[in-house]
């Protein structure tokens, strides 16, 4: 890769990670063929864009963006796979379903919302984070929740002062 090749690499990593508050790097390595035929489908469906990297790359357009990664350059060893998402839960779903037929992907790291995941040991904890979406569901049912039950004990005792009356 010559030095303007790889100048115009960190540009488009650096505008993807611009573009994004979530980022997995994960170790993809070993996987056959089919495997990962599969795994890229799964993440297409999912909206989630796979990327294999070099880790040097990577590393300086991590250093070059506008977000913090704090630690996260350091698992930037071996072979690196970056998947980005606009749904934070998403890659780590998707990685722990493939986690069920095959030892990999293994999770390296993510950032998410400026928060920084390490480890492999993190990936439970990604697979379950609420999205944005879940998140506002919650919150409109248990604001619904209070006045449904004011509008069914009006409407209880509605029907009560009827019988009370006929």
């Amino acid at each position: 890769m010559t030095r303007e090749e790889k100048s115009i690499a960190i540009e488009d990593l650096t505008a993807q990670l611009a573009g994004t508050n979530i980022v997995y790097v994960s170790d993809i390595s070993g996987l056959d063929a089919e495997t990962t035929s599969n795994l890229r489908r799964a993440c297409f469906k999912a909206g989630i864009k796979l990327e294999v990297v070099k880790n040097t790359l990577l590393a300086k357009a991590m250093e070059a963006s506008d977000s913090d990664y704090g630690d996260l350059p350091s698992v930037l060893t071996g072979n690196s796979a970056i998947f980005i998402a606009d749904v934070a839960n998403a890659p780590g779903k998707i990685i722990k379903d493939f986690r069920k037929k095959a030892a990999k992907p293994i999770l390296k790291g993510a950032y998410i919302n400026s928060e920084i995941y390490i480890g492999d040991d993190q990936l439970d904890t990604l697979a379950t984070i609420k999205s944005k979406e879940e998140l506002i569901g919650e919150i409109i049912g248990l604001l619904q929740s209070p006045a449904q039950r004011v509008i069914s004990a009006l409407q209880n005792q509605f029907a009560n002062s009827e019988e009370t009356e006929a």
